[in-house]
């Protein structure tokens, strides 16, 4: 596996007064004030994802949660972002993708 492969695509948008910021790869949106805020919550809300998709109680749909993609009109706007649009509203960004160790891996 390439490092590449262990980020994920994301944005964040200011749009009427709040921060708005997406995961693309599983399809996950948050909100907030500040782009430092909505940041952490996206940040945690893909540690929660992944763990719940690999390891938790939605493990049996696993393969369907992490191969979920946001619309392809999304992409379009990541990529904008990422080659010109970097600004006081605009901000296209890679998170680290959570590692999740199997319940057999992990230290009682």
């Amino acid at each position: 596996m390439k490092a590449d492969e262990l980020l994920v695509h994301c944005y964040a948008e200011r749009k009427d007064g709040q921060w708005q910021a997406f995961c693309l790869d599983f399809d996950l949106a948050a909100q907030a004030e500040t782009f430092g805020e909505v940041r952490a919550k996206l940040d945690a809300m893909l540690d929660d994802y992944v763990a719940e998709a690999t390891v938790g109680e939605d493990r049996a749909f696993g393969e369907q949660l992490l191969t979920r993609r946001a619309p392809w009109w999304m992409w379009v706007r990541y990529y904008l972002c990422q080659w010109g649009c970097r600004g006081a509203r605009h901000r296209a960004f890679r998170e680290p993708l959570p590692v999740v160790l199997a319940p057999h891996l992990r230290r009682a």
